[in-house]
């Protein structure tokens, strides 16, 4: 009779689960989820602002929080899920996702705005590497490059989305923060209940208390290459944090504009021309999608340099549309310069090293760049941002021409 009784209850088991490749593209979704909820804060912060009347530095600040912790928390357990499988990390960043929106939702001052942020920081942080790896391992052989794709694509969409979503319903909503909080709770609810079913994509192994150690291992071979991306990536990364943190107040403070859905169309527009350029430029060498992303960068961050010292509102879409080719060519091509040379032990310690450049440049600049709003203004601040932007970014231009000048006398 025991025997009768465990059979069906061990083949019932596997028939909860979501197939493979339903949970795919379910795992996918869930992925661009939270980066979506991660960009709604930014048309808001200047509505907080208005209504706590807190000093402009903290909206950069609760901007930059978010990378700093993200960058903590995937220093920390961003291999985690090589140990203890796919399943625990999803299921606890959608979780701490959810508790994050829902502070969003009660906050009733700056502080604890902060908070939620840096819960969304640790959400991204503990779910991005398990997200990406559980959608390459649970897509379909004919889609594992799809799969890679659309890991790649998913920050700069999710974040599009978020920021055009809450500027819109901030342009239209009496009470934009709550509409916008509880559409996201719903979803994050959602996210959790999903992930419930999504199937184990991986073989846990020992090594997972080990592997809480934080640490950045660039394999000595490629030390010189991935030097060479460290300003092409920072430079992407500070034109992200310029449109996500520091332009719903320049476009408050500078155009006079009190508008949540221009600051949010702005995040889209750059982050949707980043989306655009990751997937369009697969085919591109990685050195030379480099170079011209960082272009890309200096043009654009003159045009928004020249937006805000003539007033000239119509140059902040043309510095949104190149900075976004920055960011979509910066980050892709430094990724793909380096990690497929890698070997499979060796990836880890090497995206740690690459993720540690790119939220850095995220956060720690739109901190020091809120320091200075209220003592040198946004004009001021605005344009010395988007200088350093531009000086990073020729910095690397010359970089990869030097990489690709020595890759052709070596062949």
């Amino acid at each position: 009779m025991t025997q009768t009784l465990s059979i069906p209850t061990v083949a019932a088991r596997p028939r909860r689960l979501l197939p493979a490749t339903i949970a795919f593209a379910a795992t996918a979704t869930v992925l661009a989820s939270l980066f979506l909820a991660a960009g709604a804060p930014s048309p808001l912060l200047p509505i907080y602002e208005s209504r706590w009347g807190f000093a402009p530095w903290l909206v950069t600040l609760a901007f930059g929080v978010y990378a700093v912790a993200l960058l903590v928390t995937l220093l920390v357990v961003g291999s985690l899920s090589d140990h203890v499988g796919r399943r625990p990390l999803l299921l606890a960043a959608v979780a701490v996702q959810a508790m994050a929106i829902a502070v969003f939702l009660v906050a009733p001052s700056i502080e604890w705005v902060l908070v939620a942020r840096v819960l969304q920081g640790v959400s991204v942080g503990a779910g991005a590497g398990a997200f990406g790896a559980a959608i390459v391992e649970l897509a379909p052989e004919r889609s594992k490059r799809f799969g890679a794709l659309f890991v790649s694509a998913a920050v700069p969409i999710g974040l599009a989305i978020g920021s055009l979503f809450a500027g819109l319903v901030a342009q239209l909503s009496s009470s934009p923060a709550t509409t916008v909080w509880v559409v996201l709770l719903a979803l994050a609810v959602a996210g959790v209940g999903v992930t419930l079913f999504v199937p184990e994509s991986t073989t846990p192994m020992a090594g997972a208390l080990a592997s809480l150690r934080p640490r950045i291992a660039i394999p000595r071979r490629l030390q010189s290459r991935f030097a060479a991306t460290i300003a092409v990536n920072a430079a992407a990364w500070m034109t992200g944090a310029l449109f996500l943190g520091l332009v719903p107040t320049v476009v408050r403070d500078v155009f006079h504009l009190e508008s949540p859905l221009i600051a949010g169309v702005g995040g889209a527009v750059a982050f949707g021309s980043g989306a655009a350029t990751s997937l369009l430029g697969a085919k591109v060498g990685a050195h030379r999608l480099m170079i011209v992303g960082a272009a890309a960068s200096v043009v654009g961050s003159a045009a928004f340099v020249g937006s805000v010292v003539l007033a000239a509102f119509p140059l902040v879409w043309v510095a949104a549309v190149l900075g976004g080719v920055g960011i979509g060519a910066g980050f892709s091509g430094t990724v793909r310069s380096l990690v497929p040379s890698a070997h499979p032990h060796e990836r880890a310690g090497l995206l740690s090293g690459i993720y540690v450049v790119s939220y850095t440049a995220l956060g720690v600049p739109a901190i020091v760049a809120g320091l200075f709003l209220a003592s040198a203004g946004a004009t001021a601040v605005a344009a010395v941002y988007g200088m350093v932007i531009a000086a990073s970014a020729a910095v690397g231009i010359a970089a990869q021409a030097v990489v690709l000048t020595r890759s052709r006398s070596i062949a």
